[in-house]
């Protein structure tokens, strides 16, 4: 399996670590020289000039989320930020269902809100833990720590069957995991992983029934019905879920743009197959070393115990993360065969 974009990209390592930050196409930094470029020059104001490309931006993300439309989708700097309006539209002791070993971002809100009931229960059980009084479940849709997958279709049937509202954070599958917006009610995304884009874009994505619950926390400028109207005057906030947006980091919006458009051109369905091609190479060839890969179909995989590898990984340029004792590797559309099995070979035996 070769790489699906190998112009776009300038690797100069084996590069297994998108879970922890994708590599940008070079489309991306060609839009970010040539806008730097125009503002150095005094002809670019990265104010006005730029809004078509928000709205590029925001589009492309509703169609990666299936089902989803632009005035679902809301703007923001990081996936944590974006949570607040949900977080404090929770009633004072409310139940807040949450998956053991959850990525912080997702559950620390919750947390330090100081007056809500937060369980953590193991991903396999969260469906069937979900109760009358659960007034919310939060959880990633590939979870960062292992790569396991949650199954969205279930939760989803638990929470519809107790009136209980689900918060997914897809930050570690939208770019390679195809994603439907009707199972969930609340969306968020940071797009600097998967789908290849800056750290400072983030999505928020809810329907107009959820979105009805919620209050912006200290709404800005952007988030106006008119924007460019309002700047002096505010009048009212926009009847969509742009209503949550914040002032956004053009440069980065750029860099979002590149990497989504490149997914556009090779559809997800095309990255699903190719990454988990490569992760099922990986872990057949984990199995045949004597190493005990955690299982599942995901673009993660993540090998418990062998952290002593690391150091030799390291050495020989293949980029991968230690979590908890063990590596976590991410396969991704820049990847290759050749990268999997020299990943093994490093590796060896266990």
């Amino acid at each position: 399996m070769k790489s699906l974009a190998p112009a776009e990209f300038c690797s100069e390592t084996t590069y297994l670590n998108t879970a922890a930050y994708g590599l940008p196409p070079a489309r991306g930094l060609a839009a970010v020289r040539e806008a730097t470029v125009r503002w150095a020059a005094g002809r670019g104001s990265g104010l006005a000039s730029d809004d078509e490309s928000v709205e590029t931006v925001r589009a492309g993300f509703a169609r990666l989320l299936a089902g989803a439309t632009p005035d679902d989708i809301g703007l923001g700097g990081t996936a944590a930020g974006l949570v607040g309006p949900v977080v404090d539209a929770l009633a004072p002791g409310a139940e807040v269902l949450i998956a053991d070993g959850e990525f912080s971002s997702v559950s620390m809100p919750f947390l330090h809100r100081g007056d809500l009931s937060v369980r953590f229960v193991p991903l396999a059980d969260l469906a069937d833990r979900v109760r009358a009084e659960t007034g919310l479940v939060a959880v990633s849709v590939v979870q960062s720590a292992n790569g396991r997958v949650t199954d969205l279709s279930r939760l989803r049937a638990a929470t519809s069957a107790h009136g209980t509202r689900l918060l997914v954070d897809a930050t570690q599958a939208a770019g390679w995991l195809p994603l439907r917006f009707a199972d969930a009610d609340y969306w968020i995304c940071a797009t600097y992983k998967w789908m290849m884009g800056a750290r400072s874009v983030a999505f928020f994505a809810v329907g107009p029934e959820a979105a009805a619950a919620l209050r912006p926390l200290s709404p800005g400028w952007y988030a106006a019905a008119d924007r460019w109207a309002e700047l002096y005057a505010p009048v009212a906030l926009a009847n969509s879920a742009r209503r949550f947006d914040f002032s956004p980091d053009w440069l980065g919006i750029l860099v979002a743009g590149a990497g989504l458009s490149l997914l556009e051109e090779l559809t997800v369905e095309t990255v699903h197959a190719h990454d988990i091609g490569l992760a099922d190479r990986f872990r057949a060839g984990l199995v045949e070393r004597g190493y005990t890969p955690v299982p599942g179909r995901s673009a993660i995989v993540s090998v418990p115990g062998a952290s002593a590898s690391a150091a030799r990984l390291e050495q020989a340029d293949i980029v991968v993360a230690a979590r908890g004792g063990g590596l976590r590797f991410a396969f991704h559309l820049y990847n290759s065969a050749d990268d999997v099995d020299r990943a093994l070979e490093v590796l060896g035996d266990a």
